[in-house]
């Protein structure tokens, strides 16, 4: 361990610079798979023909790997963070289509016509009614993107995005378990806060009744 804090805190090795790229890389994807993932889900719910192909496709863009997809554009986008960027929000991307199209499937008609029964605008249904009741399950998918991307991130340093992910592959050339480590630890940890943060948030955006069914 004393080896491996010699590392971290020598200047050198530019451990806060890896860091900041890293969690850079990381937010940025998150936050585009989610825009994307939400609108998709939103627009491809109102039509069964779209959401066949959107689930199709998206469980194709799930079975490509990541490392297949930044060598393929890599001679379109070149190096760096852009097609790093592209390819985690590609992967990204089809948890938080899919569960946002489930969620907003998943409302009952009948809850609708009853909301719609008892006056309720068209605004008022989507923000009383659809928003509670989607948003914990786009929750649940935006935690299993989050953490794919960050686990997978290390993998553009291939293509020079840097990050950790340039300690583990120099660390494997060079045979040196230090440098593997002051990569692979963080990135872990990085995996584990974003799980317990996103949990916590998805419990938050539960509303209560639903808390009390599950618990039961």
């Amino acid at each position: 361990m004393d080896k491996l804090y010699q590392f971290i805190v020598n200047p050198t090795n530019d451990y806060l610079g890896h860091t900041l790229a890293y969690i850079e890389l990381c937010l940025a994807s998150i936050v585009l798979a989610m825009v994307i993932g939400v609108v998709l889900g939103a627009v491809v719910s109102r039509s069964p023909l779209l959401a066949f192909l959107a689930v199709n496709i998206s469980g194709l863009m799930r079975a490509i790997p990541v490392i297949a997809f930044l060598v393929a554009v890599l001679p379109y986008l070149g190096l760096g963070f852009l097609p790093a960027l592209i390819a985690l929000t590609v992967l990204g991307i089809p948890p938080i289509l899919l569960n946002t199209y489930t969620g907003i499937r998943g409302i009952s008609p009948a809850t609708i016509d009853a909301a719609r029964g008892i006056g309720m605008t068209t605004g008022q249904i989507i923000t009383r009614i659809q928003t509670p009741l989607v948003l914990p399950i786009i929750a649940a998918g935006v935690r299993t993107s989050a953490v794919q991307i960050i686990a997978t991130a290390t993998l553009a340093a291939i293509i020079g995005a840097g990050g950790y992910g340039e300690y583990i592959l120099s660390g494997l050339y060079q045979l040196d378990n230090v440098q593997i480590l002051a990569g692979a630890i963080p990135v872990a940890l990085l995996a584990l806060l974003a799980e317990v943060l996103l949990s916590q948030l998805q419990r938050a955006l539960t509303p209560e009744g639903l808390r009390v069914r599950e618990v039961s």
